[in-house]
């Protein structure tokens, strides 16, 4: 797998590292409140988050990169460290279609500040333009409206909803489908 590190303006995205255990923590740990049905809010019990199970949770994300299977990079403020979130790409399908599945969460902290559109507008940018997709989905739930705003400003187009789409606690769900699919270079077919 290629290296995966890149910078914005105020931010680092890259694969977790065992050395990001305190960072992250931290992350979690000065969340607020919930502030509606997509913001996780504090997690009550992080009893089980300890170092040890970190290292083993990161070290899954490796062998999913190596596989080509996902992708998933904190996202590391500048200034002073701290882990704003997440961004992850599962791979959908390869052969002739290079087709993925992005995700993403900002701790509630850091929201309303622009480092989801950032942090956002770049991973995509180098997914397609370092792993080869070339079209990149965002499924969200039709009632989101903070993520299907951050998915407008970071140049993804609203495509259809796909009906019945995710199974969630039993229940079959509708969910948007947003798209950005790579733009071909003049002369390329």
């Amino acid at each position: 797998m290629k290296k995966i590190e890149f910078e914005t303006e105020r931010l680092i995205l890259r694969p977790y590292q065992d050395s990001d255990y305190a960072a992250w923590l931290a992350g979690l740990q000065g969340r607020g409140m919930s502030s509606g049905p997509y913001d996780e809010g504090r997690p009550r019990d992080l009893s089980g988050a300890t170092e040890e199970w970190f290292r083993e949770w990161i070290l899954g994300f490796r062998e999913a990169a190596d596989a080509d299977d996902m992708v998933i990079l904190g996202i590391f403020r500048k200034s002073d460290g701290a882990n704003v979130g997440k961004v992850e790409l599962i791979t959908i399908l390869r052969f002739d279609y290079d087709w993925g599945m992005m995700g993403y969460h900002i701790n509630n902290q850091y929201s309303r500040r622009g480092y989801g559109k950032e942090a956002v507008s770049a991973a995509v940018e180098f997914f397609m333009d370092n792993l080869g997709f070339h079209r990149i989905e965002l499924h969200i739930r039709p009632d989101n409206l903070p993520s299907k705003r951050l998915a407008e400003k970071a140049g993804f187009l609203f495509e259809g909803t796909r009906e019945r789409f995710a199974k969630e606690g039993g229940i079959w769900l509708d969910y948007d489908i947003y798209t950005r699919i790579k733009q071909e270079k003049a002369g390329c077919h």
